[in-house]
């Protein structure tokens, strides 16, 4: 227990600090319901509680329950053989819903329900049973643990979704993601009610699912890592059981590399093919002028139209950069021949004879913004990567679209950037009403150079949470400190369904350190953050590739630290003179422990290799924890801090904040703001 005392600590003081300037505590729901008003008194959960359900009902619907029951168990710690579902109107959760839904999900389906808890029970009504999954999930967030045992507070909730498209997608192409990782996935988008996964299968690294009519995009284009026909019916099957649709991604006619490995006839270029194992765009694409490229295409497209059921069907489009169609003197005759004036159009031409092979197969077609063209049929859906003036664009020529841009989870953007961004703002704003009508939500995106199963969900959650919550809750839910003392809780609550956000954390640690004290690195690693948008591969001292081991403090480090947000809005509210008297002394031990952390850290790092690069990080941490300390002692003193101490100390935080390792060190500005204050009459007292 001595070996983790410290950073206990540490992480204890930075949330006291953070409490001591927020706000009451806020109803701990992700999303916010759409209504929501507070009763009186609680309802006690006991070995008595019990379910009933009236009205309609199925298997799914008594699965649910069952699952809510484990997992209301699971939460309290009652004993299996506690709580049943009963018959009858005497239980105490009874639960009431009008008709079934459709036999396949479709869009836009009713998901509403009322939740109505008092002390003396509790009721749980829906149309359908999408709103009654729903609803149980905001019933266990609901559940606390209190002086007087667990208990649901009374409330009235009448709740339903601002969007009917609220999606995750991953990709498992540039390395791929066994079905329990998805699985467990599957569980946290129910539990936050996201309510489409998007399957992105096939790219240039690899071709991930069983094809029986043409087996070699599998056997060859996949190293051997590829979900089964079977698999991807038990995962459809699991994803609709939690109210989710999956809408399947074939990339084409470029990111199709691995398709060309086996079927060469498909490509534009003379090949030979192999799968590729760096990032990036590629110059392969399918052959848009061979009549064969159309007929493979319709096979394809007709088999796995019959193993996803979902009506919609993505093709990707995005990023076909025309190299191998310029270069090919039939491909140049064919676009002569036919009057297609460049590569742009040819893609066109392309979208138009896929689209045609979806709807054949009773599928709706849909792609990145690169698809949009007047040739097409409104029915098709744009899905905007390139931000809301796509969408809009969309919208105005009668198309529906939904947002990706803003969305992209792999950029390791913090939550609150990730909250800013509304489908509905900015271009898309001064819709007409028939318009707007066509935005149908947005979907975050985990795309996967640098994801492994490992830390991949450290890279989702918790911040897919708060964009669920974008695109559930109402427009006006816009409160970031709010956000973020939910999302801590969320957090936590999604651990209890197999999510290894936080569980996968201290393993990697060990592993980096080579020995279970992992104290000193722990402290560093909790105050670091990886690079921003596409820096990493611009800092890489060697091209990464699917082979590059992903071990290293960049890659276990969280995509947004607590630990330097809770500082910063200590320092906020320093600075604004709004901070209690009783914390400062918190915030100096804090100081000095990052001041001192380096000289334990030192003699673990001599010891493991994957260490060596996290030293200068180290430094410069001791670094900032002493300047923070001096930059304090100005400010309690009252005396403005020697102009020649305060530039060598900005220079010292302006080499700080550089990133090294691939990480950025995220309470340099904290210290920076400090060092700034320190200079004159305006720097407010501490109170000491």
């Amino acid at each position: 227990m001595r070996t983790l005392l410290v950073v206990i600590m540490c992480g204890e003081m930075l949330v006291s600090l953070a409490r001591a300037q927020s706000p009451p505590r806020p109803w701990m729901l992700m999303p916010m319901p759409a209504e929501l008003q507070p009763g009186s008194g609680q309802l006690v959960l006991d070995p008595s509680f019990s379910v009933t359900t009236t009205g309609y009902t199925d298997a799914r619907l008594q699965r649910a329950v069952n699952r809510f029951l484990n997992q209301l168990r699971f939460e309290t710690g009652m004993l299996p053989l506690d709580m049943n579902l009963v018959r009858g109107p005497a239980a105490t959760l009874v639960i009431r819903t009008g008709h079934a839904s459709q036999e396949v999900e479709r869009l836009g389906e009713d998901e509403s329900y009322i939740l109505e808890i008092t002390s003396a029970g509790a009721s749980l009504r829906a149309p359908n049973p999408l709103g009654i999954l729903h609803g149980l999930e905001t019933f266990l967030q609901l559940v606390e643990n209190v002086p007087s045992g667990f208990v649901v507070p009374a409330v009235s909730i009448e709740d339903q979704p601002r969007f009917p498209w609220r999606g995750l997608m991953i990709d498992v192409s540039r390395h791929f993601i066994p079905m329990e990782v998805l699985k467990r996935n599957l569980d946290g988008m129910a539990a936050v009610k996201i309510n489409v996964f998007h399957w992105h299968l096939s790219d240039n690294q690899g071709f991930r699912i069983e094809s029986k009519k043409f087996p070699k995009l599998q056997k060859m284009g996949s190293d051997g890592l590829y979900y089964t026909q079977e698999e991807a019916r038990e995962l459809v099957a699991y994803a609709a059981d939690r109210g989710i649709r999956v809408v399947p991604e074939f990339d084409m006619p470029g990111h199709a590399t691995s398709w060309f490995v086996g079927y060469p006839e498909l490509a534009s270029g003379n090949g030979p093919y192999a799968i590729e194992r760096k990032w990036g765009v590629f110059d392969p694409a399918m052959n848009p002028t061979e009549e064969r490229t159309y007929k493979f295409l319709d096979e394809f497209i007709g088999e796995m139209a019959h193993l996803f059921p979902d009506r919609y069907f993505h093709i990707g489009g995005d990023e076909v950069n025309g190299v191998e169609w310029s270069a090919n003197p039939a491909i140049r005759a064919f676009m002569r021949a036919h009057g297609i004036k460049n590569t742009d159009a040819l893609q066109a031409h392309f979208n138009q004879r896929v689209q045609a092979l979806v709807n054949k197969h009773g599928k709706i077609m849909m792609g990145w913004d690169e698809i949009l063209n007047p040739r097409l049929p409104k029915s098709i859906v744009i899905q905007s990567w390139r931000g809301q003036q796509s969408l809009a664009t969309a919208a105005t020529e009668g198309y529906r679209g939904l947002l990706s841009s803003g969305y992209y989870l792999d950029l390791n953007q913090p939550a609150a950037q990730h909250y800013a961004v509304d489908p509905m703002r900015g271009p898309t704003a001064n819709l007409t009403p028939d318009e707007s009508a066509r935005i149908l939500g947005g979907e975050a995106c985990m795309w996967a150079e640098y994801v492994s199963p490992e830390n991949i969900d450290s890279r989702i959650w918790p911040r897919a949470a708060a964009i669920a919550e974008r695109l559930w809750s109402p427009e006006s839910v816009t409160d970031v400190d709010s956000m973020y003392q939910r999302l801590e809780g969320t957090s936590r609550w999604l651990d209890s369904f197999g999510l290894t956000h936080n569980a996968s954390y201290d393993p990697m640690l060990r592993r980096i350190a080579g020995t279970d004290d992992i104290r000193a690195l722990r402290i560093l690693a909790d105050l670091v953050e990886p690079v921003k948008d596409y820096t990493r591969s611009k800092l890489a001292t060697a091209e990464a590739t699917a082979a590059t081991p992903l071990n290293r403090l960049v890659d276990a480090a969280r995509p947004e630290s607590a630990a330097a947000r809770h500082f910063a809005t200590w320092v906020a509210a320093l600075l604004a003179g709004g901070m209690k008297p009783d914390t400062e002394a918190q915030a100096r031990t804090l100081l000095a422990r990052w001041r001192d952390n380096d000289a334990s850290l030192e003699p673990v790092a001599r010891d493991s290799f994957l260490m060596q690069e996290a030293v200068p990080i180290s430094r410069d941490l001791s670094a900032l924890g002493a300047v923070g300390l001096e930059a304090l002692d100005y400010l309690d003193r009252g005396q403005p801090s020697p102009e020649q101490w305060r530039a060598e100390q900005l220079a010292r935080i302006a080499e700080a904040e550089k990133p090294q390792a691939q990480l950025l060190l995220m309470i340099a500005p904290s210290i920076r703001r400090l060092v700034e204050t320190s200079a004159g009459s305006a720097a407010p007292t501490t109170g000491k």
